[in-house]
């Protein structure tokens, strides 16, 4: 165990650390993004008190892991919240953290629409709604309300922020190349470069295995050419 420990850290301090460009809150939140993506909850203490120990604010983490949500599902989601606020608490942080939330019932659909547009597009979202067959436009209704109304219009995580938080979400669920090549159109759409796509990818590569990080690589070489 300890030298499994020892071959992982060595790998992520002295080569994976000094790749690329993101900030460390970044690299912090996509980590509780991974790994509630993955299921995996219990490096959670340990995380929660590395990222607060290097400033990133609790609102920040919680909604890393809430932005999850629509991607690896609730029970994932819930789950890791729990093991996070634990940790918080633990940590000497007061719960409840305040509600982030921005929208209401009553406008949760447009603000959401409107996030869609904002990431990919005014064009490409109406006319996907518009091809939807009768059957499953309440899919559509369904992304627009629920997973962007609801989550990206959080306020602690700005949308750029949310939005690559997505990709590395939906590389860590692998399966997803489809949806990965739009949110790779949506991150360049929002100002996430090739650069900071690929450093997320190599944020990545521990948590998630190689395979998958390939996968994402070849989705970033493909949407977003040098």
């Amino acid at each position: 165990m300890e030298e499994l420990k020892q071959i992982v850290e060595r790998f992520r301090q002295m080569e994976v650390a000094p790749y690329g460009n993101l900030p460390e809150r970044t690299r912090r939140l996509i980590s509780f993004a991974v790994l509630t993506t993955l299921g995996t909850i219990q490096s959670i203490p340990e995380e929660v008190a590395g990222a607060l120990a290097q400033g990133v604010e609790p609102e920040a983490i919680a909604e890393a892991v809430i932005q999850c949500t629509p991607y690896a599902g609730c029970a994932k989601a819930l789950e890791t919240l729990q093991a996070v606020e634990s940790a918080m608490q633990a940590q000497g942080i007061a719960l409840p953290l305040k509600s982030r939330t921005t929208v209401s019932a009553d406008t949760r659909f447009a603000q959401g629409l409107a996030a869609q547009h904002a990431i990919f597009g005014q064009e490409p979202i109406d006319r996907q709604r518009e091809a939807a067959p009768p059957e499953l436009r309440h899919i559509q209704d369904y992304l627009s309300a629920y997973c962007f109304g609801d989550f990206y219009t959080r306020e602690a995580i700005d949308l750029k922020t949310r939005e690559l938080l997505t990709f590395c979400i939906l590389c860590a669920l692998g399966g997803c190349e489809p949806q990965l090549r739009g949110h790779i159109g949506g991150n360049l759409h929002v100002g996430n470069d090739r650069q900071t796509l690929l450093s997320a990818v190599t944020w990545c590569v521990p948590y998630i295995g190689f395979p998958r990080a390939l996968n994402a690589i070849s989705c970033v070489n493909e949407i977003a050419k040098e």
